[in-house]
């Protein structure tokens, strides 16, 4: 098994779910993201997804939008965070997500990207504008370089969107919480847990819920039936706000926060 595959599994020992932290690389630049990573499983979060920045991010509301702007300036391409990929491996085993666009993996050639991802630690891709229909050429790059494809489910999909992610996808499910882009809303969806329930009978792999989650309050209701709960734009928020060693200190207050939330839905 891989580092996904063995953390859930770590987590089901204990009768635990998952915190899955989004920041976007190179923001506001590289060196602070390396730091930003090891406070991030420092305070409590199991998977790290790390955003590639694109410059039409068309799923991301305006917090990441202008995440990925500050990345973009500073310098940050695809080769140089999977650069930093390979500097983190030297001083942490947490599973990386790699999470972004098509475009700048097909310019990078899929086949060299699978292969250099993997050499440089990464554990999986989430391509958001890819749908599984569409990712032969990828999925087939990252098969044989062991590398976990992530795909997503939304409230609109349909029975057979659901069988064919459970059949192409790997690492676990990622299931969008609302329609509409990234940021963070003021509550859960009232329906969310039961189509939650309902999917993780269809699935064979773990369910991870993302895309408006902001407090510890909310990531315990959604870890009441998921197998994990994704925080993004709330923690991207931080880095308009703070920088350097303050940055790192408040990223990690608030992620501590988050986990003692999704810890205190095992109980439930």
């Amino acid at each position: 098994m891989g580092r996904i595959a063995d953390k859930f599994t770590e987590l089901g020992g204990r009768g635990e779910k998952a915190l899955v932290t989004f920041i976007t690389a190179g923001d506001p630049d590289l060196a602070t993201t390396e730091e930003a990573v090891l406070e991030l499983e420092r305070a409590g979060a199991d998977l790290i997804e790390l955003g590639v920045p694109f410059s039409d991010p068309m799923a991301d509301g305006p917090t990441i939008q202008l995440s990925s702007e500050r990345a973009l300036a500073a310098g940050t391409t695809l080769p140089r965070i999977l650069e930093l990929v390979k500097k983190l491996r030297t001083r942490t085993q947490v599973p990386i997500v790699l999470m972004g666009y098509f475009n700048p993996i097909f310019a990078y050639g899929a086949e060299r990207f699978a292969a250099d991802a993997v050499e440089a630690g990464v554990d999986a891709l989430l391509v958001v504008d890819l749908p599984p229909e569409e990712s032969a050429e990828l999925k087939s790059a990252t098969d044989r370089q062991g590398l976990d494809l992530i795909f997503l489910l939304t409230p609109t999909s349909d029975l057979s969107k659901v069988e064919t992610v459970s059949r192409l996808g790997s690492g676990f499910i990622y299931y969008v919480s609302v329609t509409g882009v990234t940021g963070a809303r003021t509550s859960v969806a009232d329906t969310l847990s039961d189509r939650v329930t309902q999917l993780r009978g269809d699935l064979q792999l773990p369910l991870v819920v993302g895309f408006g989650i902001s407090t510890p309050e909310q990531a315990a209701k959604v870890a009441e039936t998921a197998d994990g709960v994704v925080v993004g734009s709330a923690l991207v928020k931080y880095f308009e706000k703070y920088q350097g060693a303050e940055l790192v200190r408040e990223l990690g207050a608030f992620v501590s926060s988050l986990k003692q939330g999704v810890r205190s839905a095992v109980n439930v």
